[in-house]
């Protein structure tokens, strides 16, 4: 193969040539390289995966003072078509229920209010219960349905 100097000075040869002494850009591209990296790093994420999925085995000290499965406290509050109000299943008064209210919230600023109510008790007095659990400083307010009935074909 003969070499030869441009006009610039750079010294041509090897590689592909045409017929006129200028290079053609090569259209191949070498992928195996490419492929082999990959590979690579496909079997270092397969190995490592599992690794970083475990948790960390740790001797944890022991104490009584939270117990993380404590069962979360709740009082039943519900109202009747007649509009006769329940606390914990038991017919009671406004004022047994202001008592009975602030008593539960006495035990606990998280204990939560589990409100029942018939589909024909306005909305107001609904709203009123809420209001009166409210105040004897119960937040947290759940509201208690039944599923509905499932249609068959």
């Amino acid at each position: 193969m003969a070499f030869g100097r441009t006009s610039l000075g750079a010294v041509t040869g090897g590689g592909r040539s045409t017929g006129s002494g200028g290079q053609r850009p090569l259209s191949d591209i070498n992928v195996t390289p490419l492929v082999d990296v990959m590979l690579v790093l496909l079997v270092i994420f397969i190995i490592t995966a599992p690794l970083m999925a475990s948790s960390i085995r740790l001797d944890l000290p022991r104490t009584d003072a939270g117990q993380p499965n404590e069962l979360p406290r709740f009082v039943s509050l519900s109202i009747d078509a007649a509009g006769k109000v329940y606390l914990d299943d038991r017919p009671v008064g406004t004022e047994e229920l202001t008592a009975g209210l602030a008593k539960a919230a006495a035990l606990g600023r998280d204990t939560e209010v589990q409100l029942r109510a018939d589909q024909t008790v306005p909305y107001g007095r609904v709203v009123e219960l809420m209001g009166i659990a409210h105040q004897a400083g119960l937040s947290r307010i759940a509201f208690v349905t039944e599923a509905p009935a499932q249609r068959r074909p």
